[in-house]
């Protein structure tokens, strides 16, 4: 039996999960209030506040960290990566510090896993962050040199929903094509094309289906007269496209149940919201299983927080199921995740991959 430790911090919290092998015997969510966090100039400067934390909560949960096999954390912004397990070295510790390709608490999964796994003398890793990206070379232009499309989803829980979903079918996830839809607070909708997203929206703004609290793609001259139109500032425009955007936008909450209750308790125009957001995950998936995937879909999934809502997954299952077999994996369980990929190097079922 193998222990792993899975670490995931987050902007005001840091969860933490133990694992022996598949089953999840310890899970904690520690909050940090904005005090807290506000002495710190820099994402990376939270890393010895953080790990001591951690440290003392496995400590008080009588949790014996020399006991752990590896540790796995959350992968952060770096450059653009293959999917796969990633040893933490010193070219990831590097980027990670430094913020090269952005701050987000992310970096700290990376930083704060080496930083234990070193006094415990195991490997430290990390598994398909955010910036994976294996899109075909045709699906990155978007009109214009200017603006490439680039490759940012839910890869972590994309990935292993998918696995799990071959296995599930009796098959291996490298001779499938899948159509995968995270429904959270983003929404990725991507093309898994015999092992590799070939093709996804950016999740993260301006780009596929509006989402709770994101405005996804958006007409171009509308976006352009708002920009110049002296009302908006730049950070406004940016609150548009992601925190102020879709339901809020709409119906002014990012609550996804509390819009799933006030639309089953009759609510019409709600209801067109609702259904509209629906109609554009649908447009997604259609778009992709008519160009990555050339009408060859083996089966498309639902995932994500949203995916618990049945009448919503129903409505997107309306549209697409005729493209393939529909199936519904509800929630997301990062933590599980990534012991999964830790599982999969310590039992020699993946190659581990060198970050350069």
């Amino acid at each position: 039996m193998y222990k792993i430790l899975t670490i995931n911090p987050g902007s005001t919290s840091t969860k933490i999960a133990v694992f022996h092998d598949e089953e999840q015997v310890f899970k904690k969510n520690i909050k940090h209030s904005a005090e807290e966090i506000a002495k710190y100039d820099r994402i990376s400067d939270q890393k010895p506040f953080r790990t001591e934390v951690i440290l003392n909560e496995l400590k008080l949960a009588g949790i014996d960290i020399k006991e752990m096999d590896c540790i796995v954390g959350r992968g952060g912004l770096m450059h653009p990566l293959t999917s796969g397990v990633y040893e933490v070295n010193e070219s990831m510790i590097r980027d990670l510090t430094s913020g090269a390709y952005g701050e987000h608490a992310s970096n700290l999964g990376g930083l704060i896993a080496s930083d234990i796994a070193r006094e415990m003398g195991v490997k430290a890793y990390i598994a398909d962050p955010v910036v994976v990206d294996e899109m075909d070379e045709v699906a990155r232009y978007s009109g214009h040199p200017l603006f490439p499309r680039i490759s940012i989803f839910h890869a972590l829980n994309q990935k292993i929903i998918a696995r799990q979903l071959a296995k599930d079918l009796g098959r291996k996830y490298e001779d499938m094509n899948i159509i995968a839809i995270h429904l959270g607070g983003g929404i990725s909708v991507s093309a898994h094309k015999k092992g590799r997203v070939v093709d996804t929206n950016n999740a993260l703004n301006g780009d596929g289906p509006f989402t709770p609290e994101r405005s996804g793609a958006l007409p171009a001259g509308f976006l352009v007269k708002a920009c110049f139109s002296g009302k908006y500032t730049e950070k406004e425009i940016g609150q548009m496209l992601k925190g102020k955007g879709g339901f809020v936008a709409y119906l002014g909450t990012n609550d996804a149940l509390e819009v799933e209750n006030t639309v089953k308790a009759g609510n019409k125009e709600w209801e067109k919201v609702y259904r509209a957001m629906a109609y554009q995950v649908a447009k997604e998936v259609g778009g992709l299983a008519a160009s990555a995937m050339s009408m060859d879909v083996d089966a498309i999934f639902l995932t994500g927080g949203m995916a618990y809502d049945k009448t919503f997954c129903g409505l997107v299952k309306e549209h697409v199921e005729k493209i393939a077999p529909v199936y519904v994996y509800p929630g997301e369980d990062e933590m599980k995740a990534l012991a999964l990929n830790g599982l999969m190097v310590l039992n020699r079922e993946t190659d581990v991959k060198v970050y350069e």
